[in-house]
């Protein structure tokens, strides 16, 4: 893994920075397993419904198979591949089967390696196994919420999460943001860290590089006028208020979006930390 950092020629070169990881193999995708990808821009009937979207090169979408549930069937990685449509890297994998399929690519997977899905599957990295065949301590990624549905959370990149205990028919699983939450024993979850974990170290640097990556320009409220932003108006520059604000007058940075009757608080053990 390297992070290529351009020379300080002009404005929009200045500290732009790019990662470049090492187990990406120089391939095209597998044709088979792309579709077609419709932007939405933002927009519903028109009117913007989401700021700050927008654009972007056009782009296919991968095919990514979150469940891996073809048990007990030895799989080669093909090709390590670069996903527009997310931040982790994925790997296509090629059953004896032969069939081929595009998994979440661990940290340390590699083109050649062998991986496998199932109860007796080894503890390795790239394995997947039920939460109860694997030991307490271990490094997971991928995990399953509801058993059969397939990986929901821990899915982005240099993402990780450890597992605690096994209580009942409940696993302890502590997240990344050091929530300790509950899952069912008998979800699967694949052994690793995601892959790319130096892409939340990645410098932009200039706007095109952005619209690009489908994202408009976003304007600070406080530059707006009152009429467009609670944060507008005032004779040259004035403070917010009572407290940040969203454009439509809603409490922002700090507001809890979590609804205190959400059905699934009663599988969180612990809260993440407050920043």
């Amino acid at each position: 893994m390297a992070i290529k950092v351009y020379k300080r020629n002009n404005a929009g070169r200045r500290n732009m920075s790019v990662v470049k990881p090492d187990a990406v193999t120089d391939c095209a995708p597998e044709k088979s397993l792309l579709s077609a990808y419709k932007k939405k821009a933002g927009r519903s009937h028109g009117k913007i419904s989401v700021r700050h979207q927008g654009g972007g090169h056009k782009r296919r979408y991968r095919i990514v198979d979150f469940r891996q549930n073809k048990f007990d069937i030895p799989g080669v990685i093909k090709s390590i591949e670069k996903d527009p449509n997310r931040s982790a890297l994925i790997a296509l994998v090629a059953y004896v089967d032969g069939e081929k399929r595009y998994i979440l690519a661990t940290e340390k997977m590699r083109a050649g390696q062998t991986v496998i899905s199932g109860e007796n599957a080894p503890i390795e990295d790239g394995s997947r196994l039920p939460l109860k065949n694997i030991p307490p301590g271990t490094i997971i990624c991928n995990i399953e919420m509801k058993v059969g549905k397939g990986g929901q959370i821990v899915r982005s990149a240099g993402t990780q999460a450890t597992l605690m205990a096994l209580d009942g028919v409940m696993a302890q699983v502590k997240l990344t943001s050091s929530e300790i939450r509950l899952v069912n024993k008998e979800c699967y979850a694949t052994i690793g860290q995601v892959s790319n974990f130096e892409h939340s170290a990645v410098t932009i640097g200039k706007a095109g590089r952005a619209r690009h990556m489908n994202k408009r320009p976003a304007v600070r409220g406080s530059a707006m006028n009152p009429v467009d932003h609670p944060h507008g108006g005032g004779e040259g520059r004035q403070p917010i208020g009572m407290h940040p604000k969203t454009p439509w007058g809603k409490p922002a940075l700090g507001k809890k979006p979590r609804s205190k009757k959400n059905a699934s608080n009663k599988y969180i053990v612990r809260r993440r930390n407050k920043k």
